[in-house]
């Protein structure tokens, strides 16, 4: 990864660049901090990085909505890898302040909702502030640019960048608190990931009309193919009040042929599918119902063309 230019959220001290330094390949990388996930996947876009380090789910908020919909509407671009995360908030200010003394708790939006019934429950009154990330949040206190009395979530990093203490650790509602990033590229050769066997595929399946049963089609297709979903939600389809689109992740590559049957099938029975990329599963274990699947594809193929061979001419 020498000399690749890697993108994320910063300014330094945020998870993003936390999550990032756990990847060796990434981080010996030409790394570069951008003040947001939209400047990040617009600047792959335009050339101007090789590859951007974004959140895109937490297990606690769910998606981070606007880098879905920039995956979605504005750019085209690939995931390469994901990252799951374990992320942990704290409570940071400036040294002598105690808990009493805030007023004010700044914060990127996801997290801020990470940490709504604790601010609740131990800030009541106190303002919400957003800011574009973690690492923003507590520079800004750590500038004073809120005045007196105003305190950051984020990490301990960012803590010690910034000369701040953490008043407070573990303020996250739940401790199973992960969030998972993508690293994106720009489309071309060479830029879907071999396939390891323990993949993911990420589509957007638009529908031709609000019909009944238009989702259960979708998923029918899925089902036919014995294909294992992870991840299915519908987000507005920007084109009229009650039209979605929906964004499914499912076990395997393009490369199996059993995915390239099924995307086949979705390409031709729907309004447009749009491709997101096929890239190694984060974690440990090996795709057991997706390599089955395959085959079973392939037994099933073999059959298919033994009886073939008995078709006159």
């Amino acid at each position: 990864m020498a000399g690749t230019r890697v993108a994320f959220l910063g300014p330094p001290g945020s998870f993003g660049e936390e999550a990032l330094l756990s990847q060796a390949d990434l981080a010996d990388g030409d790394l570069v901090w951008l003040p947001s996930m939209t400047d990040i996947l617009g600047e792959v876009d335009a050339g101007g990085v090789d590859l951007g380090f974004v959140a895109i789910e937490n297990s606690i908020e769910g998606t981070v909505n606007s880098v879905i919909d920039a995956l979605v509407f504005d750019y085209h671009l690939l995931v390469q890898r994901e990252v799951l995360f374990e992320v942990t908030q704290n409570l940071l200010a400036p040294t002598g302040t105690a808990l009493a003394d805030v007023r004010r708790v700044v914060s990127f939006p996801n997290a801020l909702g990470q940490c709504r019934r604790w601010v609740a429950d131990h800030l009541p009154g106190a303002e919400e502030v957003a800011a574009t990330s973690t690492s923003e949040a507590a520079h800004m206190v750590a500038e004073g640019m809120l005045g007196a009395g105003a305190a950051a979530i984020g990490s301990a990093l960012a803590a010690k960048i910034h000369g701040l203490e953490v008043l407070v650790p573990h303020i996250e509602d739940h401790r199973e608190n992960t969030t998972r990033f993508v690293v994106v590229a720009a489309p071309g050769p060479g830029r879907i990931p071999r396939p390891t066997g323990h993949d993911k595929t990420s589509v957007v399946c638009f529908q031709k009309s609000d019909e009944p049963g238009s989702l259960h089609a979708i998923l029918g297709l899925f089902k036919a193919f014995d294909i294992n979903l992870t991840k299915l939600e519908s987000r507005p389809a920007k084109t009229g009040l009650g039209d979605y689109c929906f964004i499914i992740d499912f076990e395997g590559h393009i490369a199996d042929e059993v995915v390239a049957d099924c995307l086949r099938d979705l390409h031709t029975s729907l309004a447009g599918v749009k491709y997101l990329g096929s890239y190694p599963a984060a974690g440990e274990h090996g795709a057991v119902i997706r390599r089955d699947a395959e085959e079973r594809w392939r037994s099933a193929d073999a059959w298919v063309g033994g009886l073939r061979q008995w078709v006159s001419a």
